[in-house]
């Protein structure tokens, strides 16, 4: 574990360091969540349910759309009574929140939670949503922000490389955007390395060289493009780095093994949502996730919003616990995920999901009506890209019987290569289906840089 640099916000006090307020609130919170990660899974519930309480108070008491819906949840019974009558609760959907518009916003918020701020969604489910937020919420992003770079004992004093937003004319290549630390949620209370920022719409041969000139410690970026990165590495190896932080998007199959192998580091993976914060952490000793149970009371459930058992996949259904501004109560993601089995051996009795697997978006359906996750793993796409000049790929499943294979290509194809990939994508997809191909000059990516390798239109 490397030693600690804290931050102090007073010129003539250099140790114990005078840590700034924001930083101490967020230092307060770390100190607790230092406790709490041990903590059995029943004390965690517990605790859940007792912020959950207040959450339900609020909402019942000050938000205009859930007046009159929560009297008989408020009402109920500690413990089990209380998480029955929980899971009758419907779905909250993303159209629902739409819908709703201010009247999901609280008008009076309890003193202490600070202004409100909105953001907006990428919209990649082709349902944009509004959100507001407290500054107490954004109080304890970053304080899990942190807690995230303490699990992987991160060199605080390194620097870090951003590849990850695409805004038009910002961090651009050559020198991209540089900072003097890694941002306020770890400034607050650590002195930090640089951060280097460079646009993620940078062609892949020039984001290389920057970062064989930029040589960072730490790279942050999403796992499409890290997959880009390492196939077109060569025999670059980054001399310095030490992990790749992935978010944003899903970490496809065998994206972990293929980063140690070409660069000899590894993959840690966040699963996060800008509505909701921060959902689940890779374990600092495993490949799993545990949900930040601290913050969101989180759910697996089956189609009926009821729990899957350990092992099944199910939707993922989010409860943020102390943002009372927007309160989002059984709030429908849309992604899916498979719920972990048994606890974690690292210790933690923080809930365990296994992977993420996306969006229904991106189920395949298949000809027979039944649907399944084409999950394109590093191998698959390492024989793609071995039959022919492919830069960039996507598959769009446009029909029951039809899926666009949307292929960005250096030259175009030989129809000996055109044979070898379609034969991939029957190999891959089923004979049940006709392939179109088509060669656009460019794959474009939403505004906060995400990508999805397939994509159901259907």
């Amino acid at each position: 574990m490397h030693e600690l640099p804290f931050a102090s916000a007073l010129p003539d006090v250099a140790f114990p360091a005078a840590v700034s307020g924001r930083g101490m609130a967020s230092l307060s919170f770390l100190f607790q969540l230092e406790r709490s990660q041990w903590w059995p899974p029943e004390r965690l519930r517990q605790s859940q349910q007792a912020q959950l309480r207040r959450l339900l108070a609020h909402a019942d008491a000050h938000v205009p759309f859930w007046r009159g819906r929560l009297r008989r949840l408020i009402e109920a019974a500690e413990g089990e009574p209380f998480w029955a009558r929980w899971r009758e609760l419907p779905l909250l959907t993303r159209r629902q929140i739409q819908q709703a518009g201010d009247a999901l916003i609280s008008p009076a918020m309890p003193e202490g939670h600070g202004e409100l701020s909105e953001i907006f969604t990428s919209g990649s489910t082709s349902q944009p949503i509004r959100a507001v937020r407290s500054e107490l919420w954004e109080l304890l992003w970053s304080a899990f922000t942190v807690r995230e770079h303490l699990w992987h004992a991160r060199d605080l004093s390194a620097k870090l490389a951003v590849i990850r937003y695409s805004d038009k004319g910002k961090a651009l290549w050559p020198d991209g955007k540089r900072y003097e630390s890694w941002g306020f949620s770890t400034g607050d209370i650590f002195r930090t390395g640089p951060c280097v920022s460079l646009n993620i719409t940078t062609p892949i041969d020039r984001q290389l060289e920057w970062l064989a000139r930029e040589a960072p410690d730490y790279l942050l970026t999403h796992p499409t493009l890290l997959d880009r990165l390492l196939r077109a590495s060569g025999d670059f190896r980054p001399t310095r780095l030490k992990q790749v932080l992935t978010i944003s998007e899903i970490l496809a199959p065998g994206l972990r093994a293929l980063c140690r192998e070409r660069w000899g580091v590894p993959v840690i993976d966040t699963y996060s949502t800008r509505e909701c914060g921060y959902l689940a952490f890779q374990c600092p000793e495993h490949e799993h996730y545990h949900l930040q149970a601290e913050s969101a009371l989180i759910e697996v459930v089956d189609e009926d919003g009821a729990p899957v058992p350990p092992g099944a996949i199910g939707r993922v259904v989010v409860t943020p616990l102390h943002n009372l501004a927007m309160p989002l109560l059984r709030y429908d993601l849309g992604d899916y995920a498979e719920s972990g089995d048994g606890a974690c051996p690292c210790g933690r009795g923080l809930p365990v999901i296994t992977r993420i697997l996306g969006r229904r978006q991106n189920l395949l359906r298949l000809p027979d009506g039944s649907e399944r996750w084409p999950l394109l793993s590093s191998g698959d796409i390492g024989v793609l890209l071995a039959l022919a000049p492919i830069l960039h790929y996507q598959f769009a499943q446009t029909a029951p019987d039809r899926i666009e294979l949307r292929l960005v290509v250096d030259r175009p194809l030989a129809e000996v290569e055109i044979v070898h990939v379609l034969d991939w994508a029957r190999a891959k997809f089923g004979d049940g289906f006709h392939f179109d191909l088509i060669f656009p000059p460019e794959l474009g990516r939403s505004a906060a840089g995400k990508f999805e390798d397939f994509v159901s239109l259907l």
